[in-house]
């Protein structure tokens, strides 16, 4: 049986690979850095705020910074590499003839399929651990994290730790274990867009073509990280 989260949250995608990179930081503040764009995302995705230039007094605050501008460059190597427009473009040709009658756009969909099979890959291989990503972010002090958000421009930013209390508390992360709900954080992260995306029926078979596709990437999936950790230090 697997947890069914709180209906906030529904965007969620690859945080563990971003995690992964910097998995060894003994940082708190830098961790939550590599995560806090997408996080901002899901607490409101109007937020926009671009900290990538700031400098600040408290050398937390500036951690923080750090970390995020790693997400950014992460995100850039992820997104132009051979690897994710390969998968993206088989997972939106296998799941195209699967939603058919769906307001969903394949592209969409493979594009973070692809993503959240990572994620999975790298718990399920024990490449990285989910209850020590939350230990960092459990061990960020609010006021910390709130000089940032008021630094960088953020108008409200209780918005975001209404958001970040719960996510922390759910440990929805460590779901992503189960490939039945890898399907149900697309359907989350579509209805964001569209009110029912999927049947029961269409579901049913995004769950059993994820799971093989997920199978055949397990021997060789950890190429696109070692891709990117050569990029970046040669960057």
């Amino acid at each position: 049986m697997y947890f069914v989260p709180n209906r906030r949250f529904n965007a969620f995608m690859n945080f563990l690979s971003h995690y992964y990179f910097d998995r060894d930081t003994t940082n708190c503040y830098f961790t939550l850095g590599t995560v806090l764009p997408d996080l901002l995302k899901n607490a409101d995705k109007s937020i926009v705020l671009h900290p990538e230039h700031l400098v600040h007094p408290d050398p937390r605050v500036n951690s923080i910074t750090a970390g995020w501008n790693k997400h950014l460059l992460v995100d850039k190597y992820f997104h132009s590499a051979d690897f994710f427009l390969t998968h993206s473009h088989n997972l939106k040709n296998l799941l195209a003839p699967v939603i058919t009658e769906s307001p969903v756009k394949p592209f969409f969909l493979g594009h973070i399929a692809i993503e959240l099979i990572l994620d999975n890959l790298l718990i399920t291989t024990n490449e990285i651990s989910v209850s020590e990503f939350y230990d960092h972010l459990d061990s960020c002090e609010d006021d910390v994290i709130r000089e940032f958000l008021d630094f960088a421009g953020m108008k409200d930013p209780d918005v975001f730790f209404r958001f970040h209390a719960e996510f922390k508390r759910s440990r929805y992360l460590n779901t992503y274990i189960n490939i039945e709900q890898i399907t149900y954080a697309l359907k989350r992260i579509c209805m964001r867009v569209w009110r029912n995306p999927f049947t029961q029926q269409q579901e049913a078979e995004m769950t059993v073509l994820l799971l093989n596709y997920r199978l055949g990437l397990i021997a060789g999936f950890m190429s696109i990280y070692q891709e990117i950790e050569e990029k970046m230090s040669n960057g």
